[in-house]
């Protein structure tokens, strides 16, 4: 297996623009995103494991992470009982809410949660999401957004001590929880003195999520950039009739949540809702209230996901989709690698008029073709106001893998015994959480 670390390094950076309609130059900032300067560099993020970091690295981080390491509280979909929000002798100030995807429920997270118990502190106060459950996903992204924002927030009010939330969502989850948290940002007073893309030692400079200080921001295998297409949406395996029907009838199967991933929800002159999500727009606060949290890693399949590809659940553009490597990094089978991405300035997303046009073939008339080229417009400009913020992008690959083909669920063990080849995405996950945690107790003794 390859070496890697699972901290991303601080290095040199320059922005890849292949095919760009407009440039950008790397902001500075620290924390959850590294320095940037500029370099002759042919791409703007660091991958750890062509850094060849050596497993000392991992295991010193791993044993200041002791310090923090115990048991703690769990709870399932029931915030009306205290049962499992508080621990009489240690109770958890940290709120970890989990967020399933499209026609689930709260026991898709049954191993995830347990292996996150098992591996993590009593710090933690882990929730699993009941508020969309299987066909409550249809009704649209910002609908579950809200049911998902008002959920949260009787959690924090229910539950004592509190101080800290992350967020982990798997599939259209991460999506609903981008606009939850959007719905839940109150910007602090001293962040009107902070710059945009200016990073700060703690992320309550920079805003807070329900009364809280956002740490993490995780989502497993979602379609930030939406879906289409043989390359984001591969089980329609590139059949060009196959292609010409998804979109038209998306709404028809799956509601207004299938016309806002395929981009086509509302009138022609309006940006679609996926758009006006990477930006501070009337709808919310979206990139702000990423922008809080100390960090945001993004976890995609680059390959055997038939629900969701690997260009919109990394947030990268085509031409960024190198041959990933295929030998998984120590500890962590079929992790393959581990890059960070720092903040690229932008005048973030516009809906020109052009799109607009493009929109209305699209609904009007949809092909192959017509979509092609309304998405590639939509995505670039999503990727312009995503790209402000600083990510960490961790590639999986389950090519080696028994049952490869179900890598869509896979990447969070949705069920242990056909699932079971993600435990190592799994573990990957914990020590991400586990390693910010202990950031926070070293920051704070300091």
């Amino acid at each position: 297996m390859a070496s890697a670390s699972l901290i991303h390094a601080r290095c040199g950076y320059s922005p890849r623009f292949i095919g760009n309609r407009r440039s950008g130059s790397v902001s500075s900032s620290s924390s959850s995103t590294s320095s940037a300067s500029s370099s002759s560099s042919s791409s703007s993020c660091c991958s750890s494991s062509s850094l060849g970091f050596s497993s000392g690295t991992n295991n010193s981080w791993r044993n200041q992470a002791l310090r923090a390491q115990a048991m703690f509280t769990t709870t399932r979909g029931n915030f009306g009982s205290s049962r499992g929000i508080t621990n009489e002798r240690n109770e958890p100030d940290h709120l970890l809410v989990l967020v399933h995807g499209i026609l689930a429920s709260p026991s898709d997270w049954t191993y995830f949660e347990a292996e996150l118990k098992r591996r993590l502190g009593r710090n933690f106060l882990i929730y699993a999401s009941s508020s969309n459950t299987y066909t409550k996903t249809f009704g649209g992204i910002d609908e579950a957004g809200k049911r998902l924002a008002d959920e949260v927030t009787q959690i924090v009010q229910k539950t004592d001590r509190l101080k800290r939330i992350s967020f982990l969502a798997h599939s259209l989850g991460g999506l609903i929880a981008r606009y939850a948290i959007a719905v839940l940002y109150s910007p602090n007073d001293l962040s009107n003195s902070v710059a945009p893309n200016e990073e700060t030692a703690f992320s309550s400079r920079r805003g807070m999520i329900a009364g809280l200080d956002p740490i993490n921001f995780i989502t497993l295998a979602t379609p930030h950039l939406g879906v289409r297409g043989r390359k984001q949406l591969p089980f329609l395996l590139g059949v060009p009739f196959l292609e010409k029907l998804i979109a038209p009838i998306a709404p028809v199967v799956v509601g207004r949540t299938g016309s806002q991933l395929f981009l086509t929800d509302g009138k022609p002159e309006k940006p679609p809702l996926l758009l006006r999500m990477a930006s501070d727009c009337e709808d919310g606060k979206f990139i702000s209230a990423l922008h809080a949290f100390q960090s945001r890693i993004l976890y995609a399949n680059v390959s055997y996901d038939h629900m969701v590809g690997w260009r919109t659940s990394s947030i990268r553009r085509e031409t960024e989709l190198l041959k990933p490597p295929r030998r998984s990094l120590d500890g962590y089978k079929h992790v393959v690698d581990v890059e960070y991405c720092p903040p690229i300035s932008s005048d973030g997303p516009h809906f020109p008029p052009e799109a607009a046009k493009a929109k209305e073939v699209a609904q009007n008339e949809p092909s192959p073709q017509n979509t092609l080229e309304y998405h590639e417009i939509m995505e670039e400009e999503m990727i312009h106001g995503l790209q402000q913020l600083g990510w960490k992008k961790v590639d999986v690959s389950f090519h080696s893998a028994m049952l490869p083909f179900f890598a869509h669920n896979n990447i969070h063990v949705k069920n242990e015994w056909l699932h079971n080849a993600g435990a190592g995405v799994v573990a990957h996950v914990a020590d991400s959480l586990k390693q910010q945690e202990s950031s926070q107790f070293f920051t704070a003794s300091l």
